[in-house]
């Protein structure tokens, strides 16, 4: 959501090359060490197999929607509080209220033909049951996201960044209680060291980086940020949990599904927030108040919302050309590179301390990076002796 970005739905349609209409696709769940099987018709039929140049230009359009997207829309809402904007409910709101824009993306990926429709294995789960995760979801969502904006309101930018960093960690140990994953000497390495550079930062006494933010503000904006982070992986292991015991079929328009419609419920819960605690009597004042201007205000909060959306996405997209673990560790890996906008437009403090918590952060990004290599290497390997075999 800061990303939820937004947000990274840990499901994943593998496989970026084409192939004939009924060809079976593999689909790998994040995490999960039993891949489940679905036709790859709902993913856009094409006449011919798409070349490998193609392919790349896809993964690598979508880690710049990925990257731009949630990158801006940080910088954004770090500016909205430096300008004198003061409203979370309206920070949490804008984090999902551009989900509409993912109707495009919908439109643009959608089967060409009813009967292209992909199987399932078994009976499908009743739409009340459905709408219930759905709901329970969203609220969640929306919580996850006030925390991040009272991180994001109380930490310097660079700080919230790299705290955020830790979501990985917190992902890798959820996914092994929730969804049996394994953990192996690299993504344990990865735990460690993610989690030592988020400490680095809880003890660093010289964090705060402007005198109107008190030290128990700063206290609660980590405190919150990591729980954040927490909650923000516990909401990829449910997905997930989601996908395998009750969806029982992860394709590209369920994906995409879940997304906007656990948005919808987020939106609407951050709208009622907004105006059951008093803060939109405040906005207002807040618009004249804003010292760039009542214009730069709007633009402001409309553009945070888009590169919310734009980041989105890029996680939808990787998630459909790649994998949602490549998807995670791209949206992960994109918080180190905020704190370096982060002193040349706010002029935050990068002391040692978190030129140290960066280098280690991105350490432990490349160590579970690798782990995902291999398991890929691995799967494909296991994946051409299957058809050798056959």
């Amino acid at each position: 959501m800061a990303g939820y970005d937004g947000n990274g739905n840990s499901n994943a349609v593998r496989g970026g090359g084409g192939g004939s209409n009924q060809e079976e696709v593999q689909i790998e769940i994040a995490g999960s060490s039993k891949p489940a099987v679905s036709l790859a018709h709902e993913a856009p039929q094409q006449s011919a197999p798409v070349k490998h140049w193609q392919w790349w230009l896809m993964v690598v359009l979508n880690m710049f929607f990925l990257v731009a997207g949630q990158t801006s829309a940080t910088l954004l809402g770090r500016f909205y509080y430096n300008e004198g904007g003061n409203s979370k409910w309206l920070s949490t709101f804008v984090q999902t209220a551009g989900f509409p824009v993912l109707f495009i993306a919908q439109f643009l990926f959608r089967p060409k033909s009813p009967s292209t429709q992909a199987t399932t294995s078994g009976p499908e789960a009743s739409i009340t049951k459905i709408t219930l995760i759905y709901i329970a979801l969203g609220l969640i969502i929306a919580a996850d996201d006030l925390m991040y904006s009272y991180g994001l309101l109380y930490l310097p930018v660079s700080t919230y960044s790299l705290i955020c960093a830790s979501q990985l960690a917190f992902n890798a140990v959820l996914s092994y209680f929730l969804n049996a994953q394994k953990f192996t000497p690299l993504i344990f390495n990865s735990v460690l060291l993610l989690t030592f550079s988020a400490s680095l930062l809880g003890v660093d006494e010289d964090s705060p980086s402007s005198s109107d933010i008190s030290q128990g503000n700063h206290v609660l904006g980590f405190v919150l940020t990591l729980g954040a982070s927490a909650t923000y992986s516990l909401i990829l292991s449910l997905m997930q949990v989601t996908f395998e015991k009750v969806i029982k079929r992860e394709t590209f328009s369920v994906v995409l599904n879940m997304q906007i419609y656990t948005a919808v419920v987020a939106t609407l819960a951050s709208l009622v927030g907004l105006f059951a605690s008093g803060e939109w009597k405040t906005l207002e004042g807040e618009m004249h108040m804003f010292s760039p201007g009542k214009v730069s205000y709007v633009m402001t909060v409309l553009w945070t919302a888009i590169s919310w959306q734009i980041a989105s996405v890029g996680v939808v997209g990787l998630i459909f050309v790649v994998s949602s673990l490549f998807s995670n560790v791209i949206s992960t890996l994109a918080l180190p590179i905020i704190p370096v906008f982060a002193v040349i437009f706010f002029h935050d403090k990068m002391d040692g301390i978190k030129i140290i918590a960066m280098l280690i952060a991105i350490w432990g990004f490349i160590s579970y990076g690798y782990q995902l290599y291999v398991d890929d290497k691995k799967s494909r390997k296991t994946s051409s002796s299957v058809e050798e075999n056959s």
